[in-house]
């Protein structure tokens, strides 16, 4: 993952695509416009946009004075993506920051001239978002959340963990370009190590915490979570799915393991 020097540093020049035609315009305050995946009062949120503000004082830029941020919480929720990527641009912003694919998709529609800066987004080229890494293309930029070809590993890993794991199960929304993707390597990667995998759509939560107790109940399981829409505004579930009474099944014997992609 990018530094955080290096986030805002993509921000700042993101930021400075539109500013030629703005030159007689110097001395204004720029407006970043954010739109974030979590609830408002979700903590990591809070830590990510927290983050942001210091890298921006870091570089110079002092909020409330020479920059604003305006912020927009969707809660994972679709029809707020839609309705918030739409008054973020009205606010006409030096460039959006959107944490997420499902956030970006909604902001692309609303938006092609608005400069975009996305992040947490596995597969910005096969979802359409940009058109290659090396040269994006549009008004969008930003950083890949990981490369496929690791997806593999997390398996590899697994079996490292509790070499005894003949099975996994996969978490994942198979309405991401990303979750298939990452499925596929890992796929590829079974046969080699022995390991047969059950896949979990992400559709609704609670069948998948019912799916998850099922499959824990016989030795020798693990689990894997791939890029998972809305997963992070699941946090108080996905985490008994580590700790809780869910996992205590995946874990109460040596021949069980858990891990978290």
């Amino acid at each position: 993952m990018s530094s955080r020097r290096e986030f805002i540093t993509l921000l700042g020049g993101a930021a400075a695509w539109p500013l030629a035609a703005h030159a007689q315009q110097a001395d204004r305050v720029r407006r970043i416009g954010a739109l974030m995946t979590q609830a408002a009062d979700d903590p990591e949120g809070q830590a990510r946009l927290l983050a942001l503000a210091q890298g921006l004082q870091e570089s110079g830029w002092a909020i409330g004075g020479n920059v604003r941020i305006d912020t927009r919480w969707g809660a994972g929720d679709a029809e707020r993506y839609r309705r918030y990527a739409a008054e973020l641009v009205a606010l006409a912003p030096d460039v959006i920051l959107v944490n997420g694919p499902a956030a970006l998709a909604q902001l692309q529609q609303a938006t092609r001239s608005v400069p975009i800066v996305f992040v947490n987004v596995v597969d910005p080229v096969g979802a359409g978002f940009v058109v290659s890494v090396a040269r994006p293309g549009g008004n969008a930029t930003g950083f890949m959340l990981s490369e496929y070809s690791t997806s593999g590993k997390w398996l590899e890993l697994l079996k490292e963990i509790a070499s005894r794991v003949t099975r996994a199960a996969i978490i994942r929304d198979p309405t991401l370009t990303a979750a298939v993707a990452q499925f596929a390597a890992i796929q590829s990667a079974a046969a080699s190590l022995g390991v047969e995998l059950s896949p979990i759509d992400m559709r609704n939560t609670g069948e998948v915490e019912r799916t998850i107790a099922a499959f824990a109940r016989p030795p020798n399981g693990g689990l894997i979570v791939t890029a998972a829409g809305g997963l992070s505004t699941r946090r108080s579930r996905s985490s008994r799915w580590r700790r809780g009474t869910v996992c205590q099944q995946c874990t109460r014997s040596a021949t069980t393991s858990l891990t978290v992609a």
